[in-house]
């Protein structure tokens, strides 16, 4: 069995500060492998056209292929999906794919503060559970707190009568505050600015 941190997202593009994040999953966590999961469109946001995907995987392709020394696969598994691509979706498919191994999602701190919009969380939490890196301006110890209360008070949701006799599964990570995002890269990108250091 192999520990698996299922780490998905719209790499529009992968940068130093993506780089960072599996580097510390792989070497302070000890994940056999990082999947990057290049997502089509976020089923909660509307900021990425879903068109792109296949330009983007390929993109991740060959920046990771710039990185041999890494513990990283680039997966498409989402571009085979139907839309919405849920990530319980995801995860319960890589689970039949390779029933061997075991999964856990990774997260940003500000996703966890959402993670109510999700379908299914609960399942997320309990089946796969999360790993998640800080982001600025978020208290994490308070968020996984509040989420584990309520992990004891919740009756009745779909599915999971018995949930009170499960915990959620919130790991904090002590990783680094990544400060570059794709959306800074993009912008530089566009104003014609040299980001070749930022990118992975």
């Amino acid at each position: 069995m192999m520990k698996i941190a299922v780490y998905p997202g719209s790499f529009n593009p992968l940068h130093i500060g993506h780089q960072a994040i599996i580097e510390f999953l792989t070497k302070e966590k000890k994940f056999d492998w990082v999947y990057l999961i290049v997502s089509p469109k976020n089923p909660i946001k509307s900021t990425i056209s879903a068109d792109s995907a296949k330009d983007r995987y390929e993109a991740a392709v060959s920046a990771v292929k710039r990185h041999p020394e890494l513990r990283v696969w680039v997966d498409d598994i989402e571009l085979h999906m139907a839309p919405p691509q849920y990530t319980i979706k995801t995860l319960d498919a890589l689970r039949r794919r390779e029933p061997d191994n075991e999964f856990t999602l990774v997260i940003g701190a500000d996703n966890l503060e959402g993670i109510h919009k999700w379908r299914d969380f609960p399942r997320i939490l309990i089946d796969y559970g999360v790993a998640v890196f800080p982001r600025k301006g978020i208290d994490l110890k308070a968020t996984r707190e509040a989420l584990m209360r309520e992990c004891h008070e919740v009756r009745g949701y779909p599915g999971f009568e018995n949930l009170v006799n499960h915990m959620y599964d919130i790991e904090i990570l002590d990783a680094p505050m990544v400060n570059i995002s794709s959306t800074i890269v993009r912008e530089g990108l566009e104003r014609g600015d040299d980001m070749s250091e930022y990118l992975m």
